[in-house]
């Protein structure tokens, strides 16, 4: 794919800030957490709302713009990356396609500066990929819902200012008694019950969330009540597709830091590059890796054209995340020990690409929605 003059731009944007504003930090920030300043900086890059209108402070970008940048960015930092997901898909993008002018005028220009960050308060303890069994429930009194329920693997959950949720307004109605929300954070019943410790993405907060007779306006209803679950699946393609950019750039990462290691390092008076075994690995690491980004920019292009994309955002999803670990693994090998040391960038990369392989719907399930699709032609 040859890309055009704005694509190239925005790659380039986002590919020096994340050489010089988080590449430097990321050490500190994997044990601290990164901070909210840096997150107004992605804003004030532009990265915040990609392929949002520049009339509510966004780019104005396609899509495949905005998977370039994920690229760059979670070369840098997959957690980072991953908050940076959830602000500009699903959130904003929801709120592009349903918002009223009265929630766009209240949520854009703070989401698309970074001077507010979203979330999307979706996965139960018990669901998991399975969205339409979620048991938090809505309960409409007059002007206002009542929420109460609890989620879980929530990004940002904790430093969110707005959240989109997902909840029952209508518990006989099945999938289409399900309805979206879009409401600030500081509500009394949002409650974080803990941020969970992760092997990875330590950068970004993952938390466990409660809502305790939570009273949220009906202002705040997504779109039509009832066409919630809709309205939150219907950027999962361009999830999983951001995905499968983010396991490019956590596999490049660790495919160049091993590259210039196997340049540098002697064993037998010459560089391990020269040993055929290093070099065969290397070849192949940078295979894997070229073919995988053809696959999401393949995907993104179909989905900048309207096209469904289902199948192809799968593909693109399952290829690259099972890429991006055994690419990372093959990249640690090539430090030898020293890979094995958190003083070398490889270690912590590997711990973030592995949840590539799980959120936005496990790989088992991308093997499901491809196989449906092969055989419903």
């Amino acid at each position: 794919m040859i890309l055009n003059d704005e694509q190239r731009m925005i790659q380039e944007t986002a590919r020096r800030f994340a050489q010089s504003e988080i590449l430097p930090n990321i050490k500190q920030w994997d044990k601290t957490g990164v901070p909210r300043e840096l997150l107004r900086r992605v804003g004030q890059a532009g990265l915040m709302g990609i392929c949002i209108d520049p009339e509510w402070g966004g780019a104005g970008a396609d899509f495949v713009s905005y998977v370039l940048a994920m690229e760059e960015i979670s070369a840098a930092d997959g957690g980072i990356a991953n908050l940076m997901a959830a602000n500009n898909s699903p959130v904003l993008a929801a709120l592009r396609d349903h918002g009223t002018e009265a929630q766009k005028q209240r949520f854009f220009p703070g989401l698309t500066s970074g001077e507010m960050i979203g979330c999307i308060a979706l996965t139960e303890p018990h669901t998991g990929s399975d969205a339409a069994a979620i048991r938090t429930h809505a309960r409409r009194e007059g002007d206002n819902f009542v929420l109460n329920g609890h989620k879980s693997f929530i990004t940002a959950g904790r430093r969110a200012d707005v959240a989109m949720i997902v909840a029952v307004t209508d518990p006989q109605a099945g999938k289409r008694g399900i309805s979206t929300f879009l409401t600030p954070t500081d509500n009394p019943g949002y409650q974080v019950l803990r941020e969970e410790a992760k092997l990875g993405h330590r950068s970004n907060d993952t938390c466990a969330l409660a809502f305790e007779d939570m009273v949220v306006p009906a202002s705040d209803l997504l779109g039509r009540e009832g066409r919630g679950l809709g309205i939150a699946l219907a950027n999962l393609s361009a999830g999983r597709i951001g995905v499968a950019a983010q396991a490019v750039g956590g596999a490049r990462a660790a495919y160049e830091a091993a590259l210039a290691y196997a340049q540098e390092r002697e064993t037998f008076g010459k560089p391990i590059m020269a040993h055929q075994a290093v070099a065969f690995r290397l070849a192949e690491m940078a295979t894997q890796i070229e073919a995988a980004r053809r696959l999401y920019l393949h995907a993104a292009q179909i989905h900048d054209s309207g096209a469904p994309s289902l199948k192809e955002a799968s593909m693109a999803k399952l290829f690259a995340s099972d890429m991006a670990e055994k690419v990372t693994s093959a990249a640690l090998q090539t430090f030898g020990g020293y890979g094995y040391l958190e003083d070398y960038p490889v270690a912590k990369i590997l711990r973030d690409v592995r949840v590539y392989r799980i959120y936005e719907g496990t790989n088992d399930i991308q093997k499901i929605v491809i196989s449906r699709a092969l055989t419903d032609g």
